[in-house]
């Protein structure tokens, strides 16, 4: 058994939020390296699955995974999940319980035609939540210059449909009832999904299924873009696990936590990602 365990962010440590693609050649080396270690792997982030397939998982098919492996998926923030095994993604789970109406789904996803279309685009992969993502053509400045506008249209849209919804600390209604929804504008996206949708939750599923094929490390490491995958850490730590959490946009502010959290020198994102991965298998001895 490794004594490590890595729950890992996507977008920004693995994928460039730029290209959103993994740029760096040596994380699917290291990725595969770490796994063929029997460190189990897991990826939570709030991409679809469709995009890890297509990202992160065919890459690391095409590097040869090997035969014997822990890698696990946990999209859309928890609501959609599955196995990773050496050809590939597993059968997908999705839980419906937190999608969001068909009818708003398509008022957003016509806002965004009418709109914004210029700036960013409806992501269609998603199963259970909505996210509206920079187009990769549009440069950064653009994206954030309509972003809060397109983030006040959607929030008419949850409560016009009567749902209640939160963004920006501020809450639609009391007659709509609890809060089942939230806004979440990261860098790169705006995301409408349900309240209990979270990074702890779905790194809580994805211990679960690596404690059903073994026993687990003690020692742990989470790693990520964004003040909510600090959130990855925060389970394993109440959980009772010897966690460090990476921070590789820190930029953002370190948030002040029990448990240790570290940056990458000067780096940030995915060449802060590749300096991590490298050096766990160095410190492994991992690399023939």
């Amino acid at each position: 058994m490794s004594p490590l365990g890595l729950l890992l962010d996507v977008d920004g440590p693995i994928a460039s939020p730029i290209t959103r693609t993994i740029s760096t050649p040596s994380i699917p080396a290291d990725l595969i390296t770490l796994a063929a270690g029997h460190v189990p792997i897991a990826f939570i982030t709030g991409r679809s699955a469709d995009f890890i397939r297509e990202q992160v998982i065919a890459p690391l098919v095409h590097a040869g995974l090997p035969e014997t492996f822990r890698m696990y998926g946990v999209c859309e923030k928890g609501a959609v999940w599955f196995p990773i095994g050496p050809n590939g993604m597993g059968d997908v789970v999705v839980d419906q319980s937190v999608a969001l109406p068909v009818a708003v789904i398509d008022a957003v996803r016509q806002l965004v035609s009418d709109s914004f279309a210029a700036e960013m685009f409806f992501d269609e992969t998603k199963q259970a939540m909505i996210s509206v993502e920079q187009r990769t053509d549009v440069s950064h400045a653009d994206f954030l210059a309509r972003q809060s506008e397109f983030n006040e249209a959607a929030f008419a849209i949850l409560v016009e449909h009567g749902l209640g919804v939160q963004f920006d600390d501020r809450r639609s209604p009391d007659e709509f009832g609890r809060i089942p929804f939230r806004i979440d504008a990261t860098i790169i996206s705006t995301d409408i999904e349900s309240v209990t949708l979270d990074k702890d939750h779905a790194a809580k599923r994805a211990l679960a299924y690596f404690a059903a094929s073994g026993p687990l490390p003690r020692l742990w490491r989470s790693m990520g873009d964004s003040r909510s995958d600090y959130r990855m850490a925060d389970h394993l730590y109440e959980a009772g696990y010897d966690v460090t959490h990476v921070d590789v946009r820190p930029s953002d502010g370190i948030l002040d936590r029990p448990y240790p959290v570290i940056v990458i020198g000067d780096q940030i994102h995915d060449e802060a990602g590749a300096t991590f991965l490298r050096y766990w298998v160095d410190k492994l001895a991992l690399r023939s």
